[in-house]
């Protein structure tokens, strides 16, 4: 509930064969299928998860910088994903993927961080530079995405 989603879940079973179950996104976007092994985990934003097989599980997650949380454009409680299973999650706007090299740093508006991998670890920065502040039209923080020690991705909205 605290990371956007109603108290109770609606579970779908098909009875007498196979079924099919369409569904659709609240708001224009994409919906993002994502196919999870065991254990493995996404971060969210708030309110994306849509839909996903029983074996998945959907827990919050919460941002434990305090920069991160105030200013990081989603707050301090996502949403985590693990499977193993399908999910389904929607996503408003265009989605770009981006995979990170270990260390290396993506910078992003603070409310267009969509999802990433738990590998990825999340910051906030101030924007440096009196014109950029004045007249950048950013707002005052960036998101700072800085690549796993393995290999990991994340995912932005435009």
């Amino acid at each position: 509930m605290f990371s956007g989603e109603s108290i109770f879940m609606v579970n779908f079973t098909a009875s007498g064969g196979t079924g099919v179950i369409g569904f659709s996104a609240e708001f224009p976007g994409k919906i993002v299928p994502l196919n999870l092994g065991s254990g493995q985990e996404i971060i969210c934003q708030k309110d994306s998860f849509m839909c996903a097989e029983r074996s998945v599980q959907l827990d919050i997650h919460f941002r434990r910088k305090l920069g991160a949380g105030f200013f990081g454009g989603e707050g301090f409680i996502m949403q985590r994903i693990t499977g193993p299973g399908l999910a389904f999650v929607e996503l408003d706007g265009e989605i770009v993927e981006y995979t990170l090299e270990p260390n290396q740093v993506l910078k992003v508006d603070t409310g267009h961080v969509a999802m990433y991998e738990p590998t990825v670890q999340f910051d906030v920065e101030m924007m440096r530079g009196f014109k950029n502040i004045l007249f950048g039209g950013e707002g005052l923080f960036l998101a700072t995405l800085r690549g796993p020690a393995g290999s990991g991705c994340k995912r932005c909205r435009r």
